[in-house]
């Protein structure tokens, strides 16, 4: 899987870098002054005994070169989509993983409880879009999930909870960023995922969506006398299921 991810990055980059070499053709004094810094390094490069003039030149030229770059539309788009892989998938060097536990990337775990009936009032609350949340530090009542999240690995934990009779929910949209949910056995669970690429995991099977929606009953969900209903939509991100 993080094998074919690579190769799919890599793909789109080439992609990427084909299209900003269109547009810097298509912008003759920017492509005259990219090539004139680029023969200009190279003399340098190959000059066997360097004056500081040289170096100077090199660094002039390593300036414009920069600038021209950063003036192709694509060149920013390559930046922007190299960000987001990295800061999602992580990059290994040397055996050493870099990215691999980034602020923007820090799990939430939710642990859910339930206590007696209490009376119901309004109430309101912030949760923020990134970092750690957790829920269910104390006992409450159960009330239906809903979370709103930029990016981040999300788990909730339904483990340790005996939820009520008849219908719950759990909302999750999120921007980037894998969902986990730990569901007990017995309970019927219904499923409806949108995502513009990720992949699900559900009762033993899995599925890849690219811009599509799908929608899942557990075996038991009709005879359950506890249902569970997870409406989740992600931009980019994986979504797994996971009997406990």
């Amino acid at each position: 899987m993080r094998k074919n991810s690579w190769n799919f990055f890599i793909v789109v980059e080439l992609l990427l870098l084909i299209w900003a070499l269109y547009q810097l053709l298509d912008n003759i004094p920017i492509f005259f002054l990219t090539i004139f810094a680029l023969i200009n390094l190279t003399y340098v490069i190959k000059k066997q005994f360097k004056t500081s003039f040289n170096h100077f030149q090199s660094i002039v030229s390593l300036i414009v070169l920069a600038l021209c770059s950063l003036s192709v539309p694509a060149v920013w788009v390559m930046l922007v989509v190299a960000i987001l892989f990295i800061g999602l998938k992580g990059v290994e060097v040397s055996g050493i993983s870099l990215f691999d536990n980034p602020p923007w990337m820090k799990k939430q775990m939710i642990m859910v409880k339930t206590t007696a009936s209490e009376n119901k009032a309004g109430k309101r609350f912030k949760r923020p879009w990134v970092g750690t949340q957790r829920f269910g530090k104390d006992t409450f009542e159960w009330d239906d999930i809903n979370l709103s999240v930029f990016s981040g690995d999300t788990i909730i934990d339904l483990g340790n909870t005996l939820l009520p009779k008849d219908d719950n929910v759990i909302i999750v949209r999120k921007g980037f960023g894998k969902t986990r949910l730990l569901i007990p056995t017995g309970i019927g669970v219904m499923l409806e995922h949108s995502t513009m690429m990720g992949e699900v995991t559900f009762e033993e099977n899995h599925y890849r969506l690219k811009n599509e929606s799908i929608k899942f009953y557990s075996t038991e969900y009709d005879i359950a006398t506890r249902r569970l209903k997870v409406i989740t939509n992600t931009l980019f991100g994986d979504l797994e299921v996971i009997r406990v």
